[in-house]
């Protein structure tokens, strides 16, 4: 494919919503989630495994634990111009050098893990602490400067994921040309409280909160492997926050209280959607424009506002 990721999306064949754009307040779950799409990996082609950009402090550590984990047969290391960032991840410097959940060599030949999910790892077949990583690192020093400014590659990232998520709701309209349709001039498909269950997964809701939360909000289409099992009409609240298979993304674009329902806008086709039981609610934002850029609307826009007081 030719273009940026937004003009040419494909459903995956394994997808886990984390739910946040960076790992820094769960680096556990995070691993149970990178180990959960893993396991589907059949080794029938060749996999690219695009890591993070985080590479100072915890991010190092955690990105040995991936190697170690992941047991790669290539590296890519890609410097910082004018910079030292880190050192060349040799297969001797990973063996060696503690993880983040990870032991190094020194530390002794028992791989102990944390106290979340992330325990119960343990090396790939044929890897162990006896022996040296086998991999093959190639190392690239770029020689034009500004290469990898911290600042401005998330100021891009976030362009891109608002990118990203523009593309995915597009296909929510007509495929002839013509005008875009407002969200709220598309017909959305009514859930009852009781068919889902529900997960705030980045901070903590009261449940007499969660409808404020979940309200106008980007979330998951997951399948958790439990039955959904509600004595009243709802709704489901989840205490733990699943690593399960996510079949996509929609918008809750209303709830209707007397009915118990959730109205949800989105392109998941419908024999997908009859797999979805639970929808996790991340930090991640639907685009500013979808929101304010709404034609047809007299007075305020809910959820909308322009003179916030930073304050707050």
């Amino acid at each position: 494919f030719s273009g940026p990721p937004f003009t040419h999306q494909q459903m995956p064949r394994k997808m886990v919503y984390y739910g946040q754009t960076s790992c820094e307040q769960d680096t556990e779950r995070y691993l149970d989630v990178v180990k959960c799409v893993f396991s589907s990996y059949k080794k029938e082609m060749p996999l690219i495994i695009n890591t993070m950009g985080w590479v100072k402090g915890e991010g190092l550590l955690l990105l040995i634990d991936i190697i170690r984990l992941l047991s790669p047969s290539h590296i890519v290391q890609m410097d910082v111009y004018d910079w030292k960032a880190m050192a060349p991840l040799t297969p001797e410097y990973v063996h060696l050098t503690p993880g983040l959940y990870t032991k190094g060599k020194q530390q002794g030949k028992c791989q102990q893990m944390g106290t979340s999910g992330a325990e119960h790892w343990k090396p790939a077949e044929g890897e162990g602490d006896a022996s040296v990583p086998d991999y093959k690192l190639l190392y690239v020093h770029p020689e034009f400067p500004r290469a990898g400014v911290a600042g401005e590659a998330r100021v891009h990232s976030g362009i891109l994921r608002d990118m990203s998520i523009l593309g995915y709701l597009g296909q929510l309209q007509s495929p002839d040309i013509g005008a875009v349709l407002p969200l709220h001039s598309l017909v959305p498909y009514q859930v009852p409280f009781n068919a889902v269950a529900l997960r705030v997964i980045h901070t903590d809701v009261a449940p007499t909160n969660i409808m404020y939360a979940v309200n106008a909000s980007w979330v998951g289409l997951c399948r958790i492997p439990d039955e959904i099992r509600c004595q009243t009409d709802g709704p489901v609240l989840l205490t733990q926050t699943p690593v399960c298979d996510c079949l996509g993304f929609g918008i809750v674009r209303g709830v209707e209280m007397e009915k118990k329902l959730y109205h949800v806008l989105t392109p998941v086709p419908p024999e997908s959607l009859r797999l979805v039981n639970c929808l996790l609610l991340g930090n991640v934002a639907i685009p500013n424009c979808v929101l304010v850029g709404q034609q047809a609307v007299e007075g305020e826009i809910p959820y909308v506002t322009s003179d916030y007081n930073y304050s707050i």
